[in-house]
């Protein structure tokens, strides 16, 4: 059988496409490119805004349109918070409503042995290699426990739960030996470990002790976080990341959300402005160059020119390297969209652009201060790489070989703000 995958949204749903695929090809199944080779197809959806929603349908109505004979299974987030809707499709052949490798697999391929279930809240084998990229991706822990009043994907996902720290050690052990880096991946890392001890007491397991652990047992590969609030990084993770040598990368993705408390009450966001203004601080004083990130949601139901303004100034006023802007979009089903005083659509285009904008600026300046300096950059093509603050740089010189390694390179800025390396011989050894 020859299976094609469609995928939609966060990284978190593209690792749960790597476990469908391994869990197929344990199978006998053959994982296809192309839809045209394709016997049934899989589409992993997103629910993050209703835009997601009806994304994820019309791909599911082309893929029929154009190949009647095939068989489409929906999964994902929005497959479970509206497995009806699919369910309705006359496209769509089964839903699974999640993640579970293995009731996907059953599904399209029932006549192959089960897969007797794992005990563990996130089951299935083990994730040997992530397919798609020279990076792999490791799900430490899924769903989550807040309640922001924007957020279906927490409806979708369910409470948090946390994997063990020995299968996460032991899966992270055989993506190192196909990749180089390995990057953390959830709903909520920050809140890795808290379901693992009993309810009451100080969590045994975190995220810091689940980093400095996967440091220590698996050298000769480097770390990544995925998105992690602020208020979650605490000075024990900060520390990994001032001492491991770059093991742990200088890179943050720190949602903000808002730069406004009238803003972010109305979210139901756990933080102040101050509390994620001083922490940010505190982290970018303790690292020598930082890639820093963040979410900025503009257009939120109640935000007033003068809430803008204090999201753009305190934008302007932290380092950032990139942000990710998103107008709002309502999501059926959550606080938010109950909420008056919604902003025109222009006025949240406009503010977004204007976020946008300040964003490449900063990014832009950034770049010029690391040219001149030297980074480690993960190969991920012939031509370009990633440096350990999550900057993309144009690579020449490269070797098919190479692709997947981790190389040390010179930075330098084009005429275009691109940072390009030349990579010399005895830079990919």
């Amino acid at each position: 059988m020859k299976i094609h995958f469609i995928t939609f949204g966060c990284k978190a749903n593209q690792y749960d496409t790597e476990k469908f695929r391994q869990e197929f090809e344990a199978r006998g199944a053959k994982v296809v490119d192309s839809v045209e080779e394709a016997d049934a197809c899989v589409v992993n959806t997103c629910t993050v805004t209703n835009r997601a929603d009806a994304v994820a349908r019309k791909a599911i109505r082309r893929v029929k349109r154009d190949h009647p004979g095939i068989r489409v299974l929906v999964a994902g987030c929005s497959a479970a918070l509206h497995p009806s809707m699919y369910e309705q499709m006359e496209a769509v052949d089964e839903v699974v409503g999640g993640h579970d490798a293995v009731e996907v697999a059953d599904r399209i391929a029932p006549e192959a042995p089960l897969l007797e279930r794992h005990e563990e809240p996130i089951g299935g084998r083990l994730l040997e290699r992530n397919e798609r990229g020279t990076r792999a991706w490791m799900k430490i822990q899924d769903g989550c426990d807040r309640r922001c009043s924007f957020c279906a994907t927490r409806l979708a996902r369910g409470a948090s739960r946390s994997r063990r720290p020995d299968e996460l050690v032991a899966e992270a052990k055989k993506l190192a030996a196909n990749h180089s880096e390995i990057v953390f991946t959830g709903i909520h890392i920050g809140h890795y470990g808290h379901d693992l001890s009993p309810r009451g007491q100080k969590p045994e397991h975190t995220l810091a002790t689940l980093a400095r652990r996967l440091l220590e047992e698996i050298p000769g590969v480097r770390f990544r976080l995925g998105s992690i609030e602020a208020t979650e990084i605490d000075d024990h993770l900060l520390d990994l990341l001032v001492n491991s040598g770059g093991r742990l990368v200088p890179h943050l993705h720190i949602p903000m959300q808002a730069g406004s408390d009238s803003v972010l009450r109305a979210m139901r966001r756990w933080h102040t402005r101050e509390q994620y203004r001083q922490r940010v601080i505190e982290i970018c004083e303790r690292l020598p160059y930082l890639g820093l990130g963040a979410d900025v949601i503009v257009g939120f139901p109640g935000e007033s020119s003068e809430n803008f303004a204090e999201t753009r100034e305190l934008v302007e006023e932290l380092p950032f390297t990139y942000l990710h802007v998103f107008p709002y979009s309502e999501r059926d089903g959550t606080v938010a969209a109950e909420l008056p005083d919604k902003v025109h659509s222009k006025v949240a285009a406009e503010r977004s652009r204007q976020l946008r904008e300040l964003a490449m600026q900063k990014g832009l300046a950034y770049r010029r201060s690391r040219a001149g300096q030297g980074a480690e950059v993960i190969v991920e093509s012939t031509g370009s790489g990633l440096t350990e603050d999550y900057l993309r740089v144009d690579l020449e010189g490269v070797a098919d070989g190479d692709v997947g390694r981790l190389i040390y390179v010179p930075l330098t800025l084009n005429d275009d703000g691109d940072l390009v390396a030349r990579v010399q011989a005895s830079a990919a050894q």
